[in-house]
């Protein structure tokens, strides 16, 4: 009788996605060392996976509560099957400067700036003055793009809500790693307050915003812009974040012209929710953030029609998400966001 011989050919296994905030942490060294910042990842930044396909970066909001959009952006990654290919991570942007931020920081870690030229928008650390913001983020990005770690992955996406938005939207303007890295990076904006406009125009009439179920008969009347019209009162409308005058930080040396190419040429999603329309969640009422728009969905429909219109974006939409107002689990885990956040490539 013939014997088969049975040859068991070795199969890399993986861990499975580490989902739990008290032990799916890692610390990023930022500036050649020792000062660091701290993540929430679902598979480790250095031990090398050919299985990951993708990457989702969650930026916090206002509240700097990392933990919770990890939450988040793992129950996303549920519900759209995407645990076992994807590294989700939730960076957190920890500040401590007696302004209404005062979270407890470790040992040489980073202390990001609370107000004005925030973390939000690239501010410069105030324990660290040679590191931004935007330079935490380019180094999660960087780890990412590392094939001697992840040399299967496609596509980088990173996501931000509220707060979270804010960074989002001026990052993807502004970053400086987009073209180098050799993996394409997608941008998803939910829920901003307020936007960096690259010129002095603003909305000038009526904003309508479509229901999510709105046919092509019911389209709203085009947004009309031009110069706003409280300039005097309201001096700062046009400084940075809301524009781009006075820029400070890491966007200070990057010319104007530069900055308008990479907004309209860079991809992005904006996600707005049909019912985030009252002025709750740390909405921003100040003059340059009226001097877009009544509500967080008008200004996100006014932004994304203006860079369409006059800067040709055209990887730029804007899609709205039925019945979410001002809350990152329902944006994030909506039917419509699930596909943008985890794209089949």
């Amino acid at each position: 009788m013939r014997s088969i011989v049975c040859l068991l050919l070795p199969v890399a296994a993986y861990a499975a996605a580490c989902t739990s905030t008290t032990s799916c942490t890692e610390w990023v060294m930022l500036g050649g060392g020792p000062a660091r910042s701290f993540i929430y990842t679902t598979y480790p930044l250095d031990a090398p996976n050919d299985h990951i396909r993708r990457a989702l970066v969650m930026v916090h909001g206002a509240g700097r509560d990392a933990d919770n959009y990890f939450r988040t952006a793992v129950a996303a990654a549920f519900l759209a099957g995407a645990l076992d290919d994807t590294v989700v991570i939730a960076p957190r942007f920890a500040s401590n400067e007696g302004r209404g931020c005062a979270d407890k920081l470790d040992g040489n870690e980073v202390n990001w700036p609370c107000g004005g030229d925030s973390w939000r928008s690239g501010g410069v650390s105030s324990s660290n003055h040679n590191l931004t913001s935007y330079d935490f983020a380019d180094e999660i990005l960087r780890k990412l793009a590392r094939k001697s770690v992840f040399p299967n992955l496609q596509t980088i996406v990173v996501a931000g809500h509220s707060a979270g938005g804010q960074f989002v939207t001026r990052y993807e303007m502004a970053n400086k790693v987009h073209d180098t890295l050799g993996v394409k990076i997608d941008y998803v904006v939910s829920n901003p307050s307020s936007y960096a406009y690259p010129d002095a125009q603003r909305p000038a009439g009526e904003i309508q915003v479509p229901a999510p179920s709105a046919t092509p008969t019911e389209a709203p009347r085009p947004v009309r812009f031009g110069p706003f019209r409280d300039s005097r009162n309201c001096t700062t409308y046009d400084q940075w974040p809301y524009g781009m005058k006075s820029r400070t930080g890491y966007t200070a040396d990057i010319p104007d012209d530069q900055l308008k190419k990479q907004l309209a040429g860079r991809a992005a999603t904006y996600l707005l929710g049909e019912l985030d329309i009252l002025p709750l969640g740390g909405f921003d009422s100040s003059c340059p953030a009226m001097a877009q728009g009544p509500t967080r969905l008008a200004r996100g429909r006014a932004f994304v029609e203006y860079l369409t219109t006059k800067y040709a974006a055209r990887d730029h939409k804007a899609v709205v998400i039925p019945l979410c107002g001002h809350n990152a689990r329902c944006m994030f885990t909506a039917e419509a966001a699930l596909p943008i956040l985890f794209p089949k490539e």
